[in-house]
Parts: C-alpha cells; sequence; structure tokens
C-alpha cells in the first residue's frame, strides 16, 4: 500500500452485527477483495504433524470467529492497527493432509508468495509443523532471523516414530538447517516433564535461552520483556506461539496441555513489552476448539493475534514516515 492510500478496515460493527457476515480475522477484507496487504493474516488448517489430540487444522477458522469481537482501536499500545496499515485475510494454505514432507513444502511455497508482495504474515495454525516452512521462507527475505518461542514444550527435539518432521521438530530443524540466527533464541513459557535432561543440554546447545513459566510469575512481566528486548536487539524478529504457553484454565482447546502456565494477561503483556522490536512476521498454532469451552482458548488467541498484527502495522506505519 503506498503513503497516500487508505487501509480498508474491518466491517462497521456499530452498523451490520458481529454475527453476521463471512468470519474474515476481525471481519477485515479478504486479501481478493482489496489487491495487497501489508500484513496478511493466512490460515494453515494442517495437523498431521501432532503427537497427541488432533484438532488444529480447525484451530484457524476458530481464532477468525472469536475475532468478530474485536475492534479497531488498541488502547493498549496506542494505536488503530487497520487505520495505520492494510490488513487483510488472505484464506488458507491447502496442505496435504496425508504427505507431511509435501505439506512442508505447500507451505513454504504460498508463504514465498505472500511475501514476495511485501506483506508481513501472522499465520494461524494448525499444528507446530508448521514453523519450519514459515522461517525457511522468512529466512529468504530477510537471512537468519531471531525467533522468540513461547510455548510449552522444547520443540527441539530430533524425531517422533523417526520423523524428523512434526510439532516437536520444527525448531531442530530450522537449527541445523542455519536459518535462526542463533545469538537471539528463546523459548518462554515453558514447564513439565522432559523425556530427561539431556533434552534441556542439546537445547542449549542449539543457542537456546529458557524463560519458564515460573519465571514469568517470580521476575513479572516487564522484566521478562526486558530480558527478550535486549537479547533480540535490532535484530529481524519472528515470534512462534503455541497456544499451550497458556495454562489450560486460559487454553484449554489445545493439543498437548501443561499444568502451570501462562494467564492470557501475562502473554498479552509480555507481546506489549517486545513492541520496539522489529517483528517480521509471527505464526498462533495449536488452537483446537473441539477441546474448547466457550470459546475460551480462542478468544486468548484471536486477541494474541491481534497484539501482534498491531505490533507490525504500527512499524509498517513509522517506517513510512522515516
Amino acid at each position: 500500500m503506498s503513503s497516500n492510500e487508505t487501509p480498508r478496515g474491518p466491517v462497521d460493527s456499530s452498523r451490520i452485527p458481529r454475527y453476521a457476515g463471512p468470519a474474515t480475522f476481525a471481519r477485515l477484507p479478504r486479501l481478493d477483495e482489496v489487491g495487497s496487504a501489508d500484513v496478511a493474516v493466512v490460515g494453515v488448517p494442517f495437523d498431521t504433524g501432532v503427537s497427541y489430540r488432533p484438532g488444529a487444522r480447525f484451530g484457524g477458522n476458530a481464532i477468525r470467529e472469536a475475532s468478530r469481537l474485536l475492534r479497531p482501536y488498541n488502547p493498549a499500545q496506542d494505536a488503530s492497527p487497520f487505520a495505520l496499515a492494510q490488513v487483510a485475510d488472505a484464506g488458507d494454505i491447502a496442505a496435504n493432509p496425508f504427505d507431511i514432507n509435501e505439506a512442508v513444502e505447500t507451505v513454504e511455497a504460498a508463504a514465498d508468495g505472500l511475501l514476495a508482495t511485501g506483506a508481513r504474515l501472522m499465520t494461524l495454525g494448525g499444528d507446530h509443523t508448521i514453523a519450519l516452512p514459515l522461517l525457511r521462507s522468512v529466512a529468504k527475505k530477510h537471512g537468519p532471523v531471531a525467533l522468540l518461542h513461547f510455548d510449552a514444550h522444547l520443540d527441539t527435539w530430533d524425531t517422533y516414530f523417526g520423523a524428523e518432521y512434526t510439532h516437536g521438530t520444527p525448531f531442530r530443524r530450522a537449527v541445523e538447517e542455519g536459518i535462526l540466527d542463533t545469538e537471539a533464541l528463546s523459548h518462554v513459557g515453558t514447564r513439565g516433564p522432559l523425556y530427561g535432561k539431556q533434552d534441556l543440554t542439546d537445547d542449549a546447545k542449539m543457542g537456546f535461552g529458557i524463560v519458564t513459566s515460573a519465571d514469568v510469575m517470580r521476575r513479572g512481566v516487564d522484566e521478562i520483556a526486558d530480558q527478550l528486548r535486549q537479547r533480540i536487539g535490532d535484530r529481524p524478529l519472528y515470534i512462534s506461539i503455541d497456544i499451550d504457553v497458556l495454562d489450560p484454565a486460559h487454553a484449554p482447546g489445545t493439543g498437548t496441555p501443561e499444568a502451570g502456565g501462562l494467564t492470557s494477561r501475562e502473554l498479552l503483556e509480555i507481546l506489549r513489552g517486545l513492541s520496539s522490536c522489529h517483528l517480521v512476521s509471527a505464526d498462533l498454532v495449536e488452537v483446537a476448539p473441539a477441546y474448547d469451552h466457550a470459546e475460551i482458548t480462542s478468544v486468548a488467541a484471536s486477541h494474541t493475534a491481534y497484539e501482534l498484527t498491531t505490533i507490525m502495522s504500527r512499524q509498517i506505519a513509522e517506517g513510512r514516515t522515516k
């Protein structure tokens, strides 16, 4: 979008009820309605890489439905993200549910196409397998990127049942492929049992720092956000969020829940504390609505995507004025 164009925003909920009409993210226009976008919200309905409860293939549309309640002004960041930049719903990337390798290639190619238009991506999963092809695509544009990985789990295991591409392995593959800046990697919100202490040893060798959910509770969100900002610096940043970073009380609708997680308030406040970081794209994965109650998980996910979208829109607008 050029600097003199006015972005097309969401449907006016004071004139058309929120529950009416198609459920695009935040009731925004479809990408084909605006031609191009600064931020493309895209779904990946794929969950063949899960190791426990399936259903994240329905996560993107559940987040879209919950996002009907989002409003155009974000007071926490003092920004109207959909007025600052053109944000549009790019629909779904249809990936083969019977062939993980092919699905990974499909997601990468589709992400390449969207990024080539100049858009940043806000991707709605789907399971965490999709983070690998998304990171591959982003790294083609920006080089190795800093990564903040919000998750109950490390997702740096080697294989499951001999399979290299699963929702528990994307970040090991990404390190092996050289698409991450190993000076600026961190897990946030990890907790729960592991297969053994070697899991932590291997993870540290890859360059990851760890902020556990207990660290967030004891040290507070401001201190954690400051630590993360210092680790990232001015590097291009990719944020990957597994909704199970939240405690099951705040996100029951997910495939591998773990007790003792972050509250939705803590997650949102940490993200707001990262608003000065150079966020080039993000994903939000592992929402499994079949296990949700009263849309608790989907609502938390929609607000999380809203904060990430706001950060990107603000930075895009600021870049135009320089």
